[in-house]
Order: structure tokens, then sequence, then C-alpha cells
């Protein structure tokens, strides 16, 4: 005989959304509970295990740790709280699907709601819990939460997923001037938790905080939860949007937003950013070229969700099938070297360090180092998504398959594969004092900036200096003009091969 008594509570299950304004799925939540003259259960489970081959990486668990004391925080100032559990380490094996169950019955609930997420493995994973959670009874809404348009309301002409960018975005912004949702504000008072379910675990018993070396330097560099999401934002158009235009290549200076894992992690939803910009250059006339340079930024992160949606193998896979035979090279010692900053080229060497020590690296610097690891070293893009999805606080499935494919020349909208960054140009170009270098490459401090991006050049600076290379700082382990033709040869490997096939 089925249960009769009236349920009254809804669930809302916290993923990558971790913020209480503009958040669809938990409003849809406290709607449903306020109509039932129920409550809402917050409820967060971590289970890595569900999260195929690309479970989040030690920097990201390290961000993860501290956004979910802020969402408590947060949770709690307003009279609820987060329920946490541990789908790792119990006696028996766990998953989503079953604390969600075991949740629902303990606290009597006739709802569940979460916001969407695109990766693959999370689609399929979230499409069979909804199908047993409705099979049992329960009311199942999802919601979306992380991005300005869904990845299949944007179409070609012909009913197929955009490959190019330039048409992409056009159709995204011909389809953002008819929707204009504004952003909901959060709630100002949330119903009280009446149970508390025995799957209850706490942040610190998810064992979030390894002891990684650059734990440190991510804790000193970042701020992590919603409200320094907001407060971020609001500094970067009152002080950094005007300069973005002019700025934002330049490492050796703070001219981006730095509101990559704020997005990841949802503390902030892509919505409020456009609608924040947008509001500042309708005042300000002069911001205007800046704002749209930046939204567009905020589409190539769309794109990239897009195209991950479309083309889900492109995780693993190069999107252009001629890159599959691409004769790319094994080396373990040009691997480790690219890795822990000593290539000896200066500018991909501070890029791979800041981001060790921080979790971060800037943009300009990311298409630097990795046009570096797969071009002069001819190494798979695969072994720097890995390493970037291990050490990024940002790192996101989508936007990182599509860099590295656009870097690797073999991904949607590709940068052409003859398209080779020099690390030395690109060093004098856009850290021309050598400032973003002296600081993440000390060993170099004393050296002047006109020979600071190839210290190989000034034997007397460096002796006067007391470095000697390959002591104190190594010598290239490439010559890049020697490395840059060994790529476009081996590029025209697979160039030939395409034209025989077809």
């Amino acid at each position: 005989m089925k249960d009769q008594t009236p349920k009254q509570t809804a669930i809302f299950w916290f993923r990558q959304d971790l913020r209480l304004s503009d958040n669809p799925g938990f409003k849809a939540a406290l709607e449903w509970a306020e109509a039932h003259g129920g409550t809402v259960v917050p409820v967060y489970i971590w289970a890595p295990g569900e999260e195929g081959d690309w479970p989040p990486g030690g920097a990201t668990q390290v961000w993860l740790h501290h956004s979910l004391s802020a969402l408590k925080q947060s949770l709690e100032s307003l009279g609820s709280g987060l329920i946490v559990s541990n789908a790792v380490g119990t006696s028996k094996p766990l998953t989503s699907e079953l604390i969600l169950l075991q949740i629902a019955q303990e606290s009597g609930a006739g709802a569940v709601f979460w916001n969407r997420r695109y990766e693959p493995f999370a689609i399929e994973r979230d499409k069979e819990i909804k199908s047993t959670l409705k099979n049992t009874g329960l009311h199942v809404e999802t919601s979306n939460g992380s991005l300005l348009i869904e990845p299949w309301q944007v179409r070609t002409k012909e009913g197929k997923p955009y490959q190019v960018f330039g048409p992409f975005w056009r159709s995204c912004l011909a389809q953002l001037e008819i929707n204009n949702d504004l952003p909901v504000a959060a709630p100002r008072k949330l119903p009280p938790l009446t149970k508390i379910p025995k799957a209850a675990s706490t942040i610190e018993e998810l064992n979030l905080l390894p002891t990684i070396p650059w734990h440190t330097g991510i804790v000193n560099t970042w701020k992590a939860g919603e409200a320094s999401a907001l407060e971020q934002l609001q500094k970067f158009i009152k002080s950094g949007l005007g300069e973005y235009q002019s700025m934002r290549n330049r490492p050796d200076i703070e001219g981006v937003s730095r509101m990559s894992p704020h997005l990841h992690f949802g503390e902030i939803s892509p919505r409020q950013i456009w609608y924040a910009v947008k509001k500042k250059a309708a005042h300000d006339k002069d911001l205007r070229a800046a704002a749209l340079s930046y939204l567009r930024e905020v589409g190539w992160r769309e794109f990239s969700h897009h195209l991950l949606y479309h083309f889900p193998a492109t995780v693993t896979e190069p999107l252009r099938p001629e890159f599959r035979s691409f004769p790319w090279e094994s080396d373990k010692e040009a691997l480790q070297a690219w890795q822990k900053g000593l290539t000896g080229y200066p500018m991909v060497d501070a890029g791979m360090r800041e981001l060790w020590h921080t979790g971060i690296m800037h943009n300009r610097v990311r298409m630097i180092v990795a046009s570096f690891l797969v071009k002069d070293l001819r190494l798979p893009w695969l072994d720097g998504a890995r390493w970037f999805w291990d050490t990024l606080v940002d790192a996101d499935l989508a936007q990182n398959t599509m860099g590295w494919q656009w870097t690797a020349g073999c991904g949607a909208d590709a940068a052409p594969y003859f398209r080779v960054f020099n690390p030395v140009l690109q060093g004098e170009k856009f850290d021309p004092d050598g400032e973003y270098v002296r600081h993440w490459v000390p060993e170099l401090a004393k050296i002047k900036s006109k020979n600071i991006h190839r210290p190989w050049s000034a034997p007397l600076e460096l002796a006067a200096a007391g470095v000697t290379l390959g002591q104190d700082y190594p010598h290239p382990i490439v010559d890049h003009a020697e490395a840059r033709q060994l790529a476009l040869a081996a590029f025209q490997v697979i160039k030939a091969a395409k034209q025989i096939n077809h």
C-alpha cells in the first residue's frame, strides 16, 4: 500500500551552482515548498566517481571546500542549512541516486529540483536519476542555471550545431535581445530545516583539502564564495572594464575580470555578469566597446558548452578526424619540464609556475604554453588538458577541451596549425617590461627587460646576476625555429593523408 502522507518538502540538489541569487532551480524549489506549505532541504553530494574520466582535480577540490563553506554559512544566516552527503569511503557503495532517495524518504519530500549540467557523463547520470525519482512518485524539475542560452537552443539554418564562433554568437545575441529576463535576487529568509537526514556528513569529512603543494598559494590568491564573486564583479566593472580591451592580454597587469572560477562553481551566474556589464555600459558610452569585447568572452564560454553538448567525444578525440593520425611525440622528460616551468623559455616557465602556485593562469599565457606543448614539443594536447584539469581552480571540461583543441588546430573554429606562437616574441609583446617573468622566474629578476625573454643571448648579464644556464636556469629544451619546422612537417603528413582520402 502506498504512503498517503502529504509530501510537502522539496529537495534542492546543489552542484555547480553554489549561490542563492539568480539560482532558478533553487527558486523553483522554494516556490514549490511554499505552495505546498512545506520546507526546502538544500543538499550537496560529493560523488567524484560519477564524473567519468574527469573527477575533480586537486585545485578544484581546494576551491570547492571553501565554496561549500561559504554557501553553508549563507544558508544558515537565512535560517536554513546545507545537508552534505559523502558517497566516498562508505561501507557500502553509495550513489547520488541512492542518497537522494534516502533523503527524500527521511525528510518526507515530494519533489526534487536541480540545475542542469552539460558534460556527457553528467547528462546520462542525471537522466537515470530523474527517471528513478519519478518512478517513485517524486516530482522532478530541472532548470538552466549555468548558461545564457542552452546548447540545443542555437542551430544553424540547416538545423545543425555551430562549429564557428562568429555566426554562433550572432545567433545568441539575437536571442538575448528578445529574452530580457533579469537576474533574481537572493531570498531574504529561508524556511528552516526540520529534519537532518541520517546521511548527513560535514564538509571537513569530504577530505577536499589534500596536502598539495599549491594549497596555500590558492588560498592566499583567491576567496571563494558568492559574496566574493559579486564583489569581484563590481570591482572589475568599476576599475577594470574601461581598460579591458587594451590590457586584457597583459599578464603583468590585472586587466581581466578574474571571474572564471566563480563562474565554474556557479557562485555567480553568466546572466548576472551579462546584465551588470550591460547596465554599466548603458550609462557610460565610453565603455560600450569594452563591454562588447568582454561579453564576447562570455560568449566563448557559451560556445564551449555548445560544442561539448553536441560533440561529446571531443573530451578525448579531436573534432577534426584527420588529427587522429597526427604523429605526436612521447617524451616524459619534456612533459615534466613543461609542467614544472623548466623549459628554458621564460614566458612559458612563468605561466606554468603561476599555475602551480595560484591555480590560475592568464588566458594569453595559456595560449602561449599550450602552443609550446603541442607545437614546439609536439606532445599530445590531451597531456596538457589533463595537467590543466588537475591544477586549474577554474577547470571546466567544456572550456578546457575547446581551448586545447583550438590551440592544437584540431577543434571547432581552431587556430590554423601553422600558427605557432614564438614564446620569445610573445613575451616581448605582452610582458614588455619583464615584470611577469621577474615575479614567477626570480632567477632572472636581474636581467634587463630587453633580454629577459631570451636570457641565453645575454651571457654578461647572466654572469653579473650569478646565473649559470643549465644550473640556475635551464637551457631551452628545444630550438624554437627548428621545432616550428618539425611541427609544420608533421602537419603536412596528415594534410597529405586527408587529401588522399578525399
